[in-house]
């Protein structure tokens, strides 16, 4: 029966060309006491052959992806926060909107859309980093402008009461810093964070609208401040805040007991209302109060 010789695989021939990289060249020499001599014998001895380790690229991924999606999403929200001041800066400028209004609507849907929009983030440690860097960039935004280093009429107006730059310095720059410290410190760990900001931007944003159309009735204590303005605050707040909750809850992040979240979250409101309309606006401003006394309310109330 004639042999047949099986063809040759990659694997062979590579080790058919490589083969002399292995080996270990022996030479023995004849033994003394033989009578003729004999040419040296060469014996060789394979090593194992040991192939360099396949690192796939697949490795790399779990270690970029998270950097990558928060360096995405930080931008995204950078480009959204911008569109968003541009277009009241531009609808104000056509006369479409008043100043007054188109200030408070920027002050409600900034902090709440910047909120809305974590979740978009990584589960990465420093995802919460990442998307403090937007507000970061308005905190620089509003020093570098508020010190009139660089002129921008359209952020003047569009943020300001009076269109004195020196307002940015004020409440504004507070608003920045809220939004900053409450995604540093709750993230999305937390109920407090999102009551905070809702009742901030919400609440007190509403309260200021309504109460200026139809604020006739001023409250007894405080004639700044109007009982339709404080009571629009309240449920304003109270809503949005159970929005926020809601939304939080859906994609995973709290796990409620609504009848419990529905009475601490009331309570919240409550106070952050009664603090809102107390007349201590010229010393501290309410973008201080009120997301301040919301924070401790709720850590008392959730317990985190």
């Amino acid at each position: 029966m004639a042999l047949r010789s099986r063809p040759l695989t990659p694997s062979h021939s590579f080790l058919r060309r490589n083969v002399h990289k292995y080996t270990t060249a022996i030479h023995v020499s004849p033994h003394p006491h033989c009578l003729f001599p004999h040419p040296p014998v060469l014996l060789r001895f394979r090593r194992p052959v040991s192939f360099p380790p396949h690192i796939p690229r697949s490795s790399l991924t779990p270690a970029t992806a998270p950097l990558l999606q928060d360096a995405g999403a930080t931008a995204a929200v950078l480009a959204g926060a911008y569109s968003l001041v541009l277009t009241f800066d531009t609808l104000n400028h056509r006369n479409l909107i008043q100043q007054s209004l188109s200030r408070k609507l920027v002050h409600i849907l900034s902090g709440l859309l910047f909120a809305a929009c974590w979740p978009i983030f990584s589960t990465s440690t420093q995802a919460r980093y990442f998307a403090s860097v937007v507000p970061l960039v308005n905190c620089l935004r509003l020093i570098v402008h508020g010190f009139s280093l660089v002129t921008d009429e359209g952020l003047i107006k569009s943020v300001t009461r009076e269109g004195n730059p020196q307002e940015l310095l004020r409440g504004p720059l507070y608003y920045v810093l809220i939004l900053i410290f409450c995604a540093l410190a709750f993230w999305r760990e937390s109920p407090t964070g999102v009551i905070s900001l809702a009742m901030m931007c919400g609440g007190d944003g509403v309260a200021d609208i309504i109460g200026r159309r139809f604020g006739s009735m001023k409250l007894p204590y405080n004639q700044h401040k109007s009982w339709a303005g404080s009571i629009s605050m309240f449920i304003c707040g109270f809503l949005i805040s159970i929005g926020m909750l809601y939304y939080y809850s859906a994609l995973g992040y709290f796990q409620l007991d609504w009848t419990w979240a529905f009475q601490r979250v009331a309570l919240v409101a409550l106070v952050a209302t009664v603090v809102e309309s107390l007349p201590i606006t010229e010393i501290v401003d309410d973008n201080i109060t009120v997301p301040l006394v919301s924070m401790v309310v709720s850590m008392l109330s959730f317990g985190y």
